[in-house]
């Protein structure tokens, strides 16, 4: 995928959605994978002509995993001129040497989003973005429809009232094959991650089961995937484009 085509996925979502004001400072939090520095490169791309200015820092929370080396993920950042905050913590010991926890996932993440959170806030950001891109919000869905027996996936853009904090998910209309493509189109810097139980995850189980359905069903991928978007789902903002189309 070129990175015109990125940014053309990326204003969609933005526009649709209503993700960036004039004057937002956006947190872009960086895993180490490929999702979260396609997302870098996509704000850091619209950020040079999008029409509401807004500043952009990149934040990875290390949880403390030997030989987790971010110094290439750094030297991006440097390259970009993106401000870039590591935050220390020691996570993995407590999940997996303390509580020796055998499902960690759940605890992790939220572990994970708090430590984050809290160092956002401290950077002076008002909006936080994720990487979350289209096959993520099917398999969310997925997962809810089998685990919690509802219909329910990831929010476009959230406001967390509690930590005065806005989620946005600038990768919602992005394939994840065109996020591999993009990798391996620019080499981007990826630092693989160390946790034990990566790729033996519920996640993993509905990513091979959409893979499955989308093969015996061609198209059902996209039906979910529209499904979503007009299910009315609780909590998800309403898409403005339609509006901005006819006044304009």
């Amino acid at each position: 995928m070129q990175l015109q085509r990125l940014l053309s996925y990326a204003r969609k979502a933005v526009d649709e959605y209503n993700m960036i004001q004039d004057g937002d400072h956006i947190a872009v939090g960086i895993s180490g994978g490929k999702d979260s520095l396609t997302l870098l490169y996509a704000l850091h791309g619209l950020q040079r002509f999008y029409p509401q200015k807004f500043q952009l820092s990149a934040i990875t929370v290390d949880l403390g995993f030997e030989d987790f080396d971010l110094t290439p993920i750094q030297d991006l950042c440097r390259e970009m001129e993106v401000p870039y905050k590591i935050v220390r913590s020691d996570i993995y010991d407590i999940l997996f040497n303390v509580r020796k926890e055998s499902n960690p996932c759940s605890l992790c993440a939220k572990m994970r989003k708090g430590a984050l959170n809290q160092a956002i806030k401290e950077m002076g950001c008002n909006k936080v973005a994720y990487a979350h891109h289209k096959d993520d919000i099917i398999e969310t869905m997925l997962l809810s429809l089998i685990f919690e027996g509802r219909f329910h996936s990831f929010s476009p853009r959230t406001y967390l009232d509690r930590m005065d904090l806005t989620v946005i998910r600038p990768l919602m209309y992005v394939d994840e094959m065109d996020v591999i493509g993009f990798k391996n189109k620019y080499d981007l810097p990826v630092v693989k991650s160390k946790c034990p139980v990566d790729g033996h995850t519920k996640r993993q189980y509905a990513k091979e089961l959409l893979k499955q359905l989308n093969t015996e069903h061609p198209g059902v991928r996209e039906r979910m995937f529209h499904a979503i978007l007009t299910g009315n789902i609780s909590g998800w903002p309403e898409r403005t484009v339609h509006e901005r189309r006819k006044t304009s």
